[in-house]
C-alpha cells in the first residue's frame, strides 16, 4: 500500500503494532460502553455505522453490545490490527488508509475516535470529506480538543499528534451540519476513565426521506 504521509507509514508499521498491545482489555471496553451509551442516547436508531481507524475493534466490540442489530463496518490501516478485526463476527473490514478510502455507500453514522489527532494536518480535509460523504445522518468525533491547532510530543516522537477543534472545522466546512451534543471524559473518572477525550455528535440537517 502506498502512503501519502509519514504519519500513515508510522501507524501502519511497528509503532502501530505496539499501540495494539497498549490499548485493549476489559477496563477499556467498560469505559467505552459507558461513553458510547451517553452518545447513542442522543441519537435515533442507528442501523449502520462505519468506524474510521478501528484498530483491533475495542470500539466495535462496544458497538456490538449497544447496537446489536446494526450493520457495522471498519476501516484500518495496520495489517496486524486488520487480522484481529476479521475475527469479529458480522463485521465488514476494509484494509485501507483514510486518505485513500472512497466511500461507496452511506452509513447512518460515521465514527472516529483518537485518530484525527494523528492525521497530517494538511490531509485533514480529505478525511473530513470521507467522514461527511460516508454519513447519511450522524458523524461522531471523539478526540483531544484544543481551540486552536497545536502540535504536542507523542511518546518521544514529533509530528505525530495534533490537537485542534476538529468538530468546529467540520461545522464550518459543511453548511448542513449541526451540533447535537458534546461532552468530556476525564482520565481521573473513578469508574469509567478515558484519556481526556472530548466527544462531538454532529448531524446532517437535510436527512434523506
Amino acid at each position: 500500500m502506498a502512503y501519502k504521509t509519514e504519519q500513515e507509514s508510522f501507524w501502519a508499521g511497528e509503532f502501530g503494532n505496539e499501540y495494539i498491545k497498549r490499548n485493549q482489555g476489559a477496563e477499556l471496553l467498560a469505559s467505552n460502553l459507558a461513553l458510547f451509551t451517553r452518545i447513542f442516547s442522543r441519537t435515533e436508531k442507528v442501523g449502520s455505522l462505519i468506524e474510521f481507524g478501528a484498530n483491533i475493534g475495542m470500539n466495535i466490540r462496544a458497538f456490538k453490545q449497544l447496537l446489536p442489530n446494526s450493520e457495522l463496518s471498519a476501516i484500518e490501516i495496520n495489517a496486524t490490527a486488520v487480522e484481529q478485526l476479521k475475527q469479529i463476527s458480522e463485521l465488514t473490514v476494509i484494509h485501507d488508509s483514510l486518505l485513500t478510502f472512497t466511500p461507496e455507500r452511506q452509513y447512518e453514522m460515521t465514527f472516529i475516535k483518537g485518530v484525527l489527532i494523528h492525521i497530517n494536518p494538511e490531509a485533514l480535509a480529505e478525511v473530513y470529506d470521507a467522514l461527511y460523504n460516508a454519513s447519511a445522518r450522524y458523524i461522531c468525533i471523539v478526540e483531544y480538543y484544543n481551540p486552536s491547532p497545536v502540535e504536542v510530543p507523542y511518546r518521544g516522537h514529533s509530528g505525530k499528534l495534533f490537537k485542534r477543534d476538529f468538530a468546529g472545522e467540520m461545522l464550518d466546512k459543511y453548511a448542513d451540519l449541526k451540533l447535537v451534543d458534546y461532552g468530556f471524559s476525564y482520565h481521573r473518572d473513578r469508574q469509567f476513565p478515558q484519556d481526556d477525550l472530548t466527544w462531538f455528535l454532529l448531524e446532517k440537517s437535510s436527512i434523506p426521506a
